[in-house]
């Protein structure tokens, strides 16, 4: 099996409403180069959505987007730089729709004064990691056939060749 190489993705973009189509691209390209093309709706649609409620809601439209696939989990995360835009006055929608498509998500603070939400998916590498586990080998025990029993030769006028059938006639008799 192939070891599954980190992969992380940095774009800095100020936010327009023509921005978003383009950065949807950009991460689906990254996310198809990375084998992950069964990632590609959920997680475009997520980040589309929270580009969409930052050039709707924050002053400051200089966004970050950064993702990291670590061969289990991709973590997606777009921060802000408004201090005036908080996750509670952003409509609920947003967040629902986070929350339905992702794994796990949350939101905190940044030096700035801005914000970060994130959201993660599991999922494994089509090409890296197989899902289907393969089937197990037989051991060496189970590829042997058990050994009969073969007689064993006695000598000619020594060991009576059935001991217990002669004793019995033997007794019988006397």
């Amino acid at each position: 099996m192939k070891t599954v190489v980190p992969c992380y993705y940095h774009l800095d973009v100020e936010v327009s409403l023509e921005r978003v189509e383009q950065v949807r691209r950009i991460l689906a390209a990254h996310l198809r180069y990375w084998n992950l093309e069964h990632l590609v709706e959920s997680v475009c649609h997520c980040a589309e959505v929270l580009l969409h409620t930052i050039e709707e809601h924050a002053a400051d439209k200089n966004t970050t987007i950064e993702m990291w696939w670590n061969g289990q989990h991709l973590i997606t995360a777009v921060a802000d730089n408004d201090g005036e835009f908080h996750p509670d006055s952003a409509t609920r929608g947003c967040l629902a729709h986070i929350a339905a498509l992702s794994d796990g998500w949350g939101c905190c603070a940044t030096g700035t004064g801005g914000k970060i939400v994130w959201f993660s998916r599991r999922a494994r590498a089509i090409e890296r990691a197989p899902l289907v586990p393969p089937v197990p080998e037989p051991s060496l025990r189970e590829a042997r056939r058990t050994p009969r029993e073969a007689p064993v030769p006695a000598l000619a006028g020594s060991i009576p060749t059935r001991p217990l059938e002669d004793a019995a006639v033997g007794t019988a008799s006397s």
